[in-house]
């Protein structure tokens, strides 16, 4: 496989903090002051297979070969990493292009689902243009590993310490992968939370670190997308920080994955 190792270039694997601007901050007693601010970047990056657009995604520009591997799995446009022979990461003039050279005898199902429409930071399903395609099947997973709910905790509470970009621009989500006594091992940050999760498990992948041993972290809400993505890369249990919805717990039901989430005042909710 010629998937570029690591380190990554410093234009794929930096971690920019984005752009700083000057703010002007007022307070309820009158008082103002200035500042400097640092945005979230959010870029277009078109992924084509064999030099043929299938998708355009609004990214933050970091990691983005971890990116590509991990969207490429989750997407079911492969079904092993190993198929990927290369990934070129280009700069364009209106954004970014990630190209992955695959032979077309390891092209898997979800190649003919190329989307439409771009898909937005915030968006798992964009561009899809069937239903069948919108909620598919789960991959299921086996792994039964023993997680108790002070391990999730301590994930929870580490998460922040590994959010380097949003700990500057409070706008971007982390997905992670902790160890089954919650120690967080690996994350990735995104101004999407589907992109944030591709680029968990495409880091992850590339590592040969697939099926996970641990669970994994969201920032975010667990979403059926989530579960799908997750259960590709054999995950038991997802913990986010916000509630699943009701299509993710059937969705996960259908995988054998454990849903948790934060409560309050510390707890946390495993869903049976």
């Amino acid at each position: 496989m010629a998937v570029p190792a690591r380190p990554l270039s410093p234009m794929t694997g930096a971690r920019s903090a984005g752009a700083r601007v000057k703010t002007r901050v007022s307070r309820p007693d009158g008082t103002t002051t200035e500042g400097v601010w640092a945005l979230a970047e959010e870029i277009p990056l078109e992924v084509r297979v064999n030099d043929t657009p299938h998708a355009v995604m609004m990214v933050t520009p970091a990691d983005l070969e971890d990116f590509a591997i991990g969207f490429a799995l989750t997407e079911a446009i492969v079904d092993d990493v190993a198929a990927i022979e290369n990934i070129a990461i280009t700069s364009e003039t209106d954004g970014m292009i990630a190209r992955l050279t695959i032979p077309e005898t390891a092209l898997s199902a979800g190649i003919e689902r190329g989307r439409g429409l771009a898909g937005r930071s915030g968006c798992g399903v964009c561009g899809v243009t069937a239903l069948g395609d919108a909620v598919r099947a789960p991959k299921p997973v086996s792994a039964r590993p023993a997680i108790a709910p002070g391990a999730i905790a301590a994930a929870f509470a580490a998460l922040s310490g590994h959010q380097p970009l949003n700990r500057v621009n409070h706008s971007v989500h982390a997905a992670a992968l902790a160890s089954p006594d919650g120690t967080i091992v690996e994350a990735r940050e995104d101004v999407g939370r589907h992109n944030a999760l591709d680029k968990l498990i495409g880091a992850l992948a590339r590592d040969g670190r697939l099926p996970v041993h641990g669970f994994i972290v969201l920032s975010s809400r667990a979403s059926f997308e989530m579960v799908l993505k997750a259960a590709v890369a054999g995950a038991p249990l997802i913990a986010s920080v916000s509630a699943p919805t009701t299509l993710a717990l059937d969705c996960a039901r259908q995988a054998g994955v454990k849903l948790a989430a934060a409560g309050p005042d510390d707890s946390v909710v495993v869903i049976d």
